[in-house]
């Protein structure tokens, strides 16, 4: 049996590890890192371009990131900070296409406009008063609304094509929005961390056990998929970036921070057109307002996507349930996660939540007529003889212990780590991949702090223009930055 012996072991083969692997080398060259990945090869899970919307998550259109409160205030701070977190990404690329870790950026990232739309009188004053907070703030800067027809036809044909113009409609629309193929970018990042020795990526491999180590760290055991082969590694930290099957390996570790912790798998379909007839002329990501209880992934969307060179369009997703962790897990995962330190948060969390279980149920139960029928709320046009069915990515909602409620969902994506910082894991869903490089940072400071040279912070500033300040806070700021990564990256400038 084989012994390797790693400073750092990245688990899963994602855009999650592909950034904390670039950050981590791009301050401390000389670590040892080893990644290991289930498949036969990096970004088949979550980070496909085929499992994820690819929006480049920045608050711009995501209804349920700006919600209204009682009296009918519209709270920005979650939007804003996804925004900055997108902008930290943005910020991470430029610089890495300068220095040529990065190839064409045209490969990963194209400039698409960002909209929201909705139907209903209720839902356009909702979105007339979301429009009027975004725009003033600079991080939203160009961010147009209207109601007529005919503007929104030309923003996006297909939305107003076939539809009765008595319709109540609204709409915002932001021209530098994009689309990412996170695939892509994974795929360009673990070229260059290759050519980055010492790194080495080990595929086809999956962690059958991991404990710690006498001497500090932990020692992880590894089965070779093809040949059965086991081996050892002795690392000084793990990070377990593998999807919703990083939720499992955090319970193998048995930490104390990671009891009662649970996860709620949530599987999704896509509605997919790639037909250049009708793809050619929708250029926008259209998101809706979220049914009753649905969780954030479930929002509405008819998206442009861009794979490969080819132009798409993807509408849903449709969410449902399956009791598999990742799309290439075992349908023994959710029951095999079920610990007596997370029921009680997972009961608590079907009490609350009485709509997202009907909303799922509904969802699992829906009809081809009936999911068209959703499709045609965006598109009234469209023709079924255009559109063919795809799986999306599998996400786990997580679910944690609350002491006023018994445990609470979790949106968004959650960091946790051991008390000595050897191990930390990433879990949750969106936004993660668009938020990668703000999640990679948090690690860095609460899990590498001391591994780093007494200058890090300094080169970080070298690396992300923003960091230590906030765009939010400084508009000239902002718009500096935004401008520059714009030129590099091909992107629209802001407005």
């Amino acid at each position: 049996m084989t012994l390797t012996t790693v400073d750092v072991t990245l688990v899963g083969a994602g855009i999650m590890s592909a950034t904390l692997g670039t950050l981590l080398k791009q301050l401390r060259p000389e670590l040892r890192i080893l990644l290991l990945e289930g498949l036969p090869r990096e970004a088949q899970e979550s980070s496909s371009a085929w499992n994820n919307a690819g929006t480049g998550h920045a608050g711009n259109c995501e209804l349920n990131y700006t919600p209204m409160a009682a009296d009918g205030s519209i709270s920005l701070t979650k939007a804003l900070d996804i925004n900055e977190a997108f902008d930290l990404s943005r910020q991470f690329w430029t610089h890495l296409v300068r220095d040529g870790a990065l190839g064409a950026p045209a490969a990963f990232i194209q400039g698409v406009p960002h909209m929201s739309f909705v139907l209903g009188e209720e839902r356009r004053a909702f979105l007339r008063e979301r429009h009027r907070r975004m725009a003033a703030h600079h991080c939203y800067r160009g961010m147009a609304y209207s109601e007529e027809p005919a503007q929104v036809a030309d923003w996006a044909p297909l939305l107003m094509e076939g539809r009765e113009r008595a319709q109540p409609i609204g709409a915002t629309f932001l021209a530098s929005g994009t689309d990412v193929n996170f695939g892509a970018l994974t795929s360009q990042l673990l070229d260059h961390l290759r050519a980055s020795p010492p790194f080495e990526t080990r595929f086809s491999t999956a962690v059958t056990g991991l404990r710690r180590s006498q001497q500090g760290g932990w020692r992880l055991e590894s089965r070779d998929q093809a040949s059965g082969e086991t081996r050892l590694i002795d690392t000084g930290t793990v990070f377990l970036g593998a999807g919703g099957g990083a939720l499992t390996l955090l319970q193998k570790s048995g930490i104390p921070e990671g009891r009662g912790y649970g996860g709620f798998p949530v599987s999704g379909l896509w509605l997919r057109c790639g037909d250049p007839a009708v793809a050619s002329r929708h250029h926008a990501k259209v998101y809706g307002m979220a049914a009753a209880g649905s969780p954030p992934m479930s929002v509405p969307h008819l998206d442009t996507r861009l794979v490969d060179g080819l132009h798409w369009i993807l509408f849903g997703p449709y969410a449902g349930f399956s009791s598999k962790f990742l799309k290439s897990g075992s349908l023994c995962d959710w029951p095999g996660s079920l610990r007596p330190g997370n029921l009680l948060p997972l009961l608590a969390v079907a009490r609350d939540n009485l709509p997202l279980t009907e909303y799922l149920i509904g969802q699992v139960f829906a009809s081809a007529e009936q999911r068209f029928a959703a499709l045609r709320d965006f598109y009234p046009n469209a023709q079924p003889s255009n559109w063919t069915l795809a799986v999306a990515g599998q996400r786990v909602q997580i679910i944690k212990g609350d002491p006023s409620r018994g445990g609470v969902l979790q949106f968004g994506t959650e960091v946790v780590h051991a008390a000595d910082t050897s191990l930390v894991a990433v879990l949750g869903a969106s936004p993660g991949a668009s938020a990668a490089v703000a999640i990679s940072l948090e690690i860095l400071r609460s899990c590498f702090r001391e591994k780093l040279p007494a200058d890090w912070e300094r080169a970080l500033k070298r690396i992300l223009p923003s960091y230590g300040e906030s765009i939010r806070h400084d508009a000239d700021l902002c718009r500096r930055i935004r401008s520059q990564s714009a030129e590099v990256l091909g992107l629209p400038a802001p407005g």
